[in-house]
C-alpha cells in the first residue's frame, strides 16, 4: 500500500508541476495507509455485517496502525537522512520495532489481565487500563520498540481474554465508556490541530488537484492490499461475499493519518503532505463513513448467492 500509494503519488505531484523527491512521497503513503479502528468499527456498529468479518477487520485496522506506524518511522528516517535507506537496514528495524512491540504488548497485556482479575472495583481497573497504556507505551519508547504494536496487542489481550475472564458488567460497562471517550476527545483535538495547519496553507489549484487526485490512489492501494491475501486465505478463511468491499470502503482514514501528518517536520513537503492528508481524510470520514451502510446494502441485493 505504501509503494503504490508513495509511488502514484510521485508521478502525480511530477506531472503537476509539484517537485516532492520520491522519499517523501513513500513517507506519504506510510503515514495516509494506516486505518482507524475506532471509526471502522463505529461505521461497522450500524451496519449489518457478520461478527466475524467485524472481529476480523477491527483486529487488521488495529496491527495495520502498528505496522503502518512502525513503515513511517524506517521511511522518515531515510528522508531526513539519519538513517541510510536499505532493504537489510530497514528489515532488522522493523524485526526490532514490530517483534519487540509484539513481546511487550504480550507481557504488558497479561500483566493487566492479571491484575484485573484479581480484583472487582471498575474505578481501580479502569486505571489499570491506563497505567498499561501510559506506563506499556513510555517503556516502548525507552527500549526503541513500537509502542502502538504493544498496545495494539496489549489491547486485544485485555479486550479479548480480559473482558470475557476479568471483568464484571460493571467494569466492562465503565472501561468501554471511558475509552470511547478518551478516543472521541484526543481524535477532536487532532482534527482541531489539522484545521488550524491547513488554514496556514497556501492553497493553489495544483496541490488540491493533487490531494484529489490521492484520494482515488489510496483506494486502489488499499483493494490491492485487501484483494490479494483475501485471494491466497480464502481456502482457509470465509468471510463473506462482502468481506472485500466491507474492508475497502470501510477502511476509514482518521486520527493516526492526521497524527503521522502533524508530526513531520518543517518543509516544503510537510505542507503538501498535510495538504493531501486533510483532504483523504475529510472524503473518508464524510463520504466512505456516511455511504457504507447504503453501499454494503445495494452489493448485498445484487451480490450473486454463492452456489
Amino acid at each position: 500500500s505504501t509503494a503504490v500509494i508513495g509511488g502514484g503519488f510521485h508521478l502525480i505531484a511530477g506531472w503537476l508541476g509539484l517537485a516532492v523527491p520520491l522519499i517523501w512521497c513513500l513517507v506519504f503513503g506510510a503515514l495516509i495507509s494506516p486505518t482507524d479502528p475506532v471509526a471502522v468499527m463505529g461505521i461497522l456498529g450500524r451496519a449489518k455485517v457478520s461478527p466475524t468479518l467485524k472481529a476480523t477487520v477491527a483486529g487488521e485496522s488495529l496491527f495495520n496502525d502498528g505496522v503502518g506506524v512502525v513503515v513511517f518511522a524506517i521511511l522518515l528516517e531515510a528522508a531526513l537522512g539519519t538513517e541510510p535507506l536499505s532493504l537489510g537496514h530497514g528489515a532488522a528495524l522493523f524485526l526490532q520495532e514490530a517483534g519487540g512491540g509484539v513481546l511487550l504488548g504480550l507481557a504488558a497485556g497479561w500483566i493487566g489481565y492479571r491484575a484485573m482479575r484479581s480484583i472487582d472495583e471498575y474505578n481501580v481497573e479502569v486505571m489499570i487500563s491506563l497505567a498499561v497504556v501510559m506506563g506499556g507505551y513510555a517503556l516502548a519508547s525507552q527500549l526503541h520498540i513500537s509502542g502502538p504494536v504493544a498496545m495494539a496487542v496489549a489491547g486485544l489481550l485485555i479486550g479479548n481474554k480480559g473482558v470475557a475472564d476479568a471483568m464484571s458488567d460493571t467494569t466492562r460497562d465503565y472501561l468501554l465508556k471511558f475509552w470511547a471517550l478518551i478516543d472521541d476527545i484526543l481524535n477532536a483535538v487532532l482534527f482541531l490541530l489539522i484545521g488550524l495547519e491547513v488554514v496556514t496553507i497556501p492553497w493553489d489549484p495544483r496541490l488540491i488537484a493533487l490531494g484529489l487526485a490521492a484520494i482515488p490512489l489510496v483506494l486502489l492501494a488499499r483493494g490491492i492490499a485487501v484483494v490479494a491475501p483475501l485471494a491466497v486465505l480464502r481456502p482457509i478463511l470465509s468471510l463473506g461475499r462482502l468481506a472485500p468491499l466491507t474492508l475497502i470502503w470501510g477502511g476509514l482514514r482518521g486520527g493516526i493519518s492526521v497524527a503521522l501528518a502533524l508530526g513531520l517536520p518543517d518543509g516544503p513537503a510537510r505542507s503538501i503532505a498535510l495538504a493531501a492528508t486533510y483532504i483523504v481524510v475529510l472524503f473518508s470520514v464524510i463520504v466512505q463513513g456516511g455511504t457504507i451502510e447504503r453501499v454494503l446494502a445495494r452489493a448485498e441485493r445484487h451480490v450473486p448467492p454463492k452456489q
